[in-house]
């Protein structure tokens, strides 16, 4: 199996599309056409989890966060960075991430962590600008063709339901040219032929594949269709969650079935302690963007990690703010990317790393 079908396999749960701008998400150091031995999994990707990739006979590390975020201009070992990109290059060792773009995917991160509380929910906050509609005209005994090529090249696909598109009858008109070969009429001739006129939502990140899908599949020489921009958020997709616990519980109660279900330490928290707890908000890393939003949709609590100091003052009382720590808001998402993999690839092993990444003490 080669590196490109691992790197493949994971844009297809988390498109790189869905990153953030500033992000560096995808392949890092490696040959796609590399033969893979062994994936290894981790949220950070550090000296020692190279290390422990060449022990354990991986040549591929699988992390959630980066270790080049931004432009190398020397590769000296001058630091941890430069060290652990050294170290993998050294020893053939490929890194990929997967970061904003498995945040922003459904069942991302976020997902994960509600998973771990028992939270059943949604995206808190889905995506702008990440959906497109096509339309398009086709002949009537063509058209089941067509519709069935673009859905399986992923248009029509709204929440649970797939197949979904909309038809209208009309009639199409058109005057071929004497350089033309038309499938339908004789050059010169005004023809008139009744078609179906379709529209498609898709992932605006798919929209190179599904114009070569149309046009390979459609019968016309010259095929008839616009595209539009939708400004529809696209629920499965985008920030944070959103749900309700069981039961409501006190601020009490609340914080020690946090760090239970989670294993900490620490909570980092507002204390709010005449509100009961229902409907949580959380997001996993640096989720303090989303206190507005999660205010908004009425939550009485917000997990999260890195709150500033004046951040927790945006609670304002109405919204319990707990900071439960970057690497342990994440930490989870090692399984999820685990069983991911495991369940397509059973010709090397998936394996998750053993080192602890958190550089975070508590004393």
């Amino acid at each position: 199996m080669k590196l490109a079908d691992v790197c493949r396999s994971m844009e297809e749960w988390a498109p790189l599309a869905w990153q953030e701008s500033y992000d560096n998400a995808g392949l890092i150091i490696g040959d796609p056409t590399m033969e893979v031995t062994g994936v290894l999994i981790s949220l950070d990707c550090t000296e020692a989890v190279v290390e422990e990739a060449i022990q354990k006979g991986c040549n591929v590390i699988i992390s959630h966060h980066p270790i080049v975020f931004k432009g190398l201009k020397s590769l000296t070992g001058k630091n941890h960075v430069e060290r652990t990109v050294i170290k993998a290059i050294q020893h053939s060792v490929a890194l990929y991430a997967s970061h904003t773009n498995l945040d922003h995917a459904p069942k991302g991160v976020s997902f994960h962590l509600a998973q771990k509380l028992g939270i059943n929910g949604k995206v808190l906050l889905p995506a702008e600008n990440a959906l497109k509609q096509i339309t398009y005209f086709v002949p009537l005994a063509q058209q089941e063709a067509v519709r069935n090529a673009l859905h399986m090249a992923g248009a029509g696909n709204i929440g649970e339901y797939a197949g979904c598109s909309f038809s209208s009858e009309g009639m199409g008109r058109f005057t071929p040219s004497d350089e033309a070969q038309p499938f339908m009429g004789q050059a010169g001739q005004s023809t008139e032929v009744p078609e179906v006129k379709v529209d498609m939502i898709f992932p605006s990140y798919l929209e190179a594949t599904i114009l070569r899908t149309l046009k390979k599949a459609h019968p016309y020489e010259e095929v008839a269709y616009f595209i539009h921009s939708l400004s529809n958020r696209w629920q499965e997709v985008g920030a944070g969650f959103i749900g309700e616990l069981e039961k409501a519980m006190t601020q009490e109660e609340f914080l020690h079935f946090v760090k239970k279900s989670l294993g900490l330490s620490a909570i980092r928290y507002t204390n709010i302690p005449s509100k009961e707890i229902k409907k949580v908000a959380l997001c996993g890393g640096a989720g303090s963007f989303l206190i507005g939003e999660a205010k908004r949709q009425g939550a009485d609590a917000f997990l999260t990690g890195d709150l500033k100091y004046h951040e927790f003052f945006d609670g304002e009382n109405s919204c319990m703010l707990c900071d439960i720590g970057h690497y342990e808001s994440e930490v989870m998402i090692k399984d999820a990317i685990h069983a991911y993999l495991s369940n397509i690839f059973s010709n090397f092993a998936v394996l998750k790393s053993e080192t602890l990444t958190n550089p975070v003490k508590y004393a």
